[in-house]
C-alpha cells in the first residue's frame, strides 16, 4: 500500500485533465443508470480495498464538522459541544469547522478511528464514490483520486466501464 501511496500524486496529476475532461462531460450527459453503475464500481473496488492499511484520507484530509457531528461527538466524548470545539476543531476559510491539526486526532497508531461509530458525515460517506448523483462533485471527485487510492481506481474503473459522449 505505502507503494501505491508515494506514486498516487504523480498518478492522480498525470491523469489530471484527462479526469477532468471525462467528469465534466459525464456532469453534461451523465447515463440515466449512472448511481447504478457507480455503485457496482464502488463495490468492486472497496471488496478489494483495506482502508486500514492505508488511512491516507485521515493523515492528509480532514473533514468538516456539520453542527450533528458535533453534537453526537461530543456527547460521545463526554465534553460540552463548545469544549469539544475548543479542543478539536477550528473555523476555516469558508466558516466551516475542520480539525484543527493533521493528522487526525481520532486516528490511533494502526489506522482506528477512536471514534467510527460517532465519526462525521464527511468521513463516512468518504471518498463519496457511491454518492446519487455522483456527476454532481466532479471537483470533489478529483481531489479525492489525488489522495485516495480506491477514489482513483473507481475513476480508472468508470472511464473503461461508462461511456459518455
Amino acid at each position: 500500500m505505502n507503494k501505491i501511496l508515494q506514486q498516487l500524486p504523480k498518478l492522480a496529476k498525470d491523469k489530471h485533465n484527462e479526469n477532468k475532461k471525462y467528469l465534466a462531460k459525464l456532469q453534461k450527459k451523465a447515463p440515466k443508470d449512472l448511481d447504478y453503475q457507480m455503485q457496482e464500481i464502488h463495490d468492486a473496488v472497496f471488496k478489494k480495498t483495506d482502508c486500514l492499511s492505508c488511512a491516507n484520507c485521515c493523515k492528509t484530509t480532514g473533514p468538516l464538522f456539520t453542527s450533528a457531528d458535533i453534537e453526537r461527538i461530543s456527547k460521545h466524548l463526554r465534553l460540552k459541544p463548545q469544549q469539544f470545539i475548543d479542543q478539536y476543531l477550528r473555523i476555516d476559510e469558508d466558516n466551516d469547522y475542520v480539525l484543527q491539526q493533521l493528522p487526525c486526532t481520532f486516528l490511533d497508531a494502526e489506522n482506528y478511528c477512536m471514534i467510527y461509530d460517532v465519526r462525521p458525515k464527511a468521513c463516512r460517506e468518504y471518498p463519496h464514490t457511491d454518492r446519487k448523483k455522483f456527476q454532481q462533485i466532479a471537483n470533489l471527485t478529483l481531489a479525492n483520486v489525488a489522495i485516495c487510492p480506491a477514489a482513483y481506481e473507481v475513476v480508472e474503473q468508470m472511464k473503461k466501464k461508462i461511456m459518455v459522449k
